[in-house]
């Protein structure tokens, strides 16, 4: 019974950093930013401002590049 109860927990554990980001600007609700969604939010974000933000290059900001750009003070909390 542990086991049963364990996997959904788990996986609710795993998905609340998506659901944390704020739904004004993750639009299509994948739990991070593009920068079509920042930008259109933050026109004063530039192209280079998100790269800087996006640590590992993959053209998004997960949870952790999000956290840091709100701790930088760059992105809205």
């Amino acid at each position: 019974m542990t086991k049963t109860l364990l996997a959904p927990v788990a996986a609710l554990l795993l998905a609340l950093p998506a659901m944390a980001q704020n739904a004004a600007i993750d639009v299509n609700g994948d739990g991070m930013y593009s920068f079509p969604e920042l930008q259109a939010a933050l026109p004063e974000l530039t192209e280079d401002d998100f790269e800087a933000l996006d640590t590992n290059g993959d053209g998004l900001l997960n949870a952790e590049e999000i956290a840091a750009g709100e701790a930088a003070g760059i992105l809205p909390r």
